[in-house]
């Protein structure tokens, strides 16, 4: 039987995510089964516009939902309608699956479907949706939470992810490596992979701080110490300190541990560099302080990190 999938877009409609899905539950050609019937549907059929500047013309209504067994709300620009909502209840009041893309996960938090339930959610949403919905348990470090009758994806990225996810519990690992397969796809990336914040800037550098900063990131793999810091820039520790709180929003040492980090991340992103010769350039000292360093910041190891880049 086929399985019927739809997404729900909307005015501002961000391509990826719609593209991702049509991409896992489209037509492969003669030699791959074809399990799934998508299309897209919107509140008000037409022309839609997108975040990519090009128009977007959806001929389906709402009643495309009413057969649908996925309903997927693929991010959202805007705050769901009442006939937004009553369309998407429904499907899930029948046995439908929910599947919310970032900020797509507005609807099924409005409708209740996410109370006293993880939920991965895009890092730049967590306090948003925190703020609003403060039922749910927000997870902004896993790329995807599946329970079967709603999933969420924090990050438009995760959509294939989260769609070969499904291919794979509804018709098998071997149908779901085929797909990938033929869209040059990754390996399918398990939910509990960790989304990562973006490597941290120096952005604009505070005249008052600038010279010293230049000097750090220019000697990351020197061991300094907070007073190192305050020597070099001819202030007392209190004061450096001062100066970085008001200026930096983060103390000294926290600073230069985050630019570590930073210049770990890109080793391991960029280079097949040992971890403890990582460690020496970025002046962590060792493996052990490294490993341990990362896991606190990032909840994952060196190697597994590693791992997602490749």
């Amino acid at each position: 039987m086929t399985h019927r999938v739809v997404a729900l877009v909307g005015p501002n409609q961000e391509l990826y995510p719609v593209t991702s899905a049509a991409a896992v539950f489209g037509y492969h050609g003669p030699d791959i089964p074809q399990h799934y019937d998508f299309r897209l549907c919107t509140e008000h059929p037409g022309t839609l516009t997108t975040t990519l500047g090009v128009p977007m013309q959806v001929e389906h209504g709402l009643a495309a939902l009413a057969d649908a067994d996925t309903a997927i709300i693929a991010s959202w620009s805007v705050k769901p309608t009442p006939a937004v909502l009553d369309a998407v209840r429904d499907v899930h009041a029948r046995g439908g699956r929910i599947v919310a893309v970032c900020a797509g996960i507005f609807v099924p938090a409005t409708l209740g479907l996410l109370d006293g339930r993880r939920a991965s959610v895009h890092w730049e949403l967590s306090a948003e949706v925190a703020a609003g919905f403060p039922g749910i348990h927000l997870d902004d470090t896993v790329i995807y939470i599946d329970h079967g009758d709603v999933a969420t994806a924090g990050a438009s990225a995760a959509t294939i992810d989260l769609c070969l996810h499904q291919v794979l519990r509804e018709f098998g690992a071997a149908h779901a490596m085929r797909i990938g397969r033929q869209l040059a796809a990754g390996p399918h990336r398990e939910g509990c992979q960790r989304q990562y914040p973006p490597l941290p800037t120096t952005g604009p550098m505070p005249a008052s701080l600038a010279p010293l900063l230049e000097w750090l990131l220019a000697n990351l793999s020197a061991p300094i110490t907070v007073e190192d810091m305050a020597a070099r820039s001819g202030m007392s520790v209190r004061t450096l300190t001062r100066q970085f709180a008001e200026q930096l929003g983060v103390p000294p040492a926290r600073w230069l541990l985050e630019r570590r980090l930073a210049a770990t991340r890109a080793l391991l992103e960029e280079s097949d560099l040992p971890v403890e010769t990582i460690a020496r350039r970025v002046g962590l000292s060792s493996a052990v302080n490294l490993r341990r360093r990362f896991r606190t910041a990032l909840h994952t190891t060196p190697a597994s990190y590693r791992r997602s880049f490749r």
